[in-house]
């Protein structure tokens, strides 16, 4: 049996996965980033190589993704994360065509053909406004943990409308609607209604074609994927395994790697 793993290094958490050759995830491990980046790489390749119950020299091709992608040292290869999302999403969602990726530091709109190839993207990298970092403030601004916005958003009545386009001042404005008697749940819906329009913008850039997948760590923020559903008019592949589509991509990269390497009629090559 044949085994490859991808390193996901985010801004604020790192992912890895470890896959057989039927493509399954055998191992998986997510821990926050923190400022050493190389560490926290070892460490989540680690912790997944002990949950598949594999020895690390079982593990035949290692490729880094994300941010920190050239700094999974121990790796063999590094594959943008554009690409390994839609690898992933492609992998897990078959009908995927539209990919929406919602991270701690930017959001990316990814377009896709049947086979997971891109075709086109693009990337909110300049403003953290429409991004899990949007929410972190307005967590911090109402003192709520990050777990619980979505839920608390979602008892919303009244949304109120959020109209900062930068973070910096979100803190303020969520303070200004709660001085001014509004509700958290209302205030917290706005919020979250606010990204959704952002990240819709983003994505007709790239064209919105079904069906729709949903990744990065903001997926497991309930009341984000109701909001995006809502301005989409579409309802979002979303799973269990959504916060590690970039690692599964990479993952899957690296296996390609692995069987060519067996069969070289079939090689392929593995580009950052």
């Amino acid at each position: 049996m044949a085994y490859a793993a991808g390193v996901d290094v985010g801004s604020t958490q790192t992912k890895a996965v470890v896959i057989n050759e039927k493509r399954e995830i055998v191992g998986r491990s997510l821990m926050d980033t923190g400022a050493n980046v190389v560490h926290a790489a070892e460490q989540a390749f680690d912790l997944a190589a002990k949950d598949s119950g594999l020895r690390d020299s079982e593990i035949e091709y290692v490729i880094g993704t994300g941010y920190g992608r050239y700094r999974v040292t121990f790796g063999n290869a590094q594959i943008t994360e554009i690409s390994c999302h839609g690898r992933g999403a492609a992998q897990m969602f078959p009908d995927t065509r539209t990919v929406v990726d919602m991270g701690g530091q930017d959001t990316k709109a990814i377009c896709i053909s049947p086979t997971g190839e891109i075709v086109d993207f693009c990337m909110n990298d300049k403003c953290a406004a429409g991004t899990g970092r949007f929410l972190g403030a307005a967590a911090r601004a109402l003192d709520i943990p990050l777990q619980d916005l979505g839920p608390t958003a979602l008892k919303c009545n009244k949304p109120v409308r959020i109209s900062t386009t930068c973070t910096v001042f979100a803190e303020s404005e969520v303070l200004s609607w709660l001085g001014k008697g509004k509700k958290i749940e209302d205030i917290l819906w706005g919020v979250h209604q606010s990204i959704a329009s952002r990240t819709t913008s983003l994505l007709r850039r790239v064209g919105i074609e079904e069906q729709i997948t949903f990744t990065g760590g903001v997926t497991k923020n309930i009341g984000m994927i109701r909001a995006l559903e809502e301005k989409l008019d579409a309802k979002l592949n979303v799973s269990e395994d959504s916060h590690y589509m970039g690692a599964l991509g990479a993952a899957l990269f690296g296996l390609d790697h692995v069987l060519a390497s067996r069969n070289p009629r079939d090689s392929v090559e593995v580009s950052p």
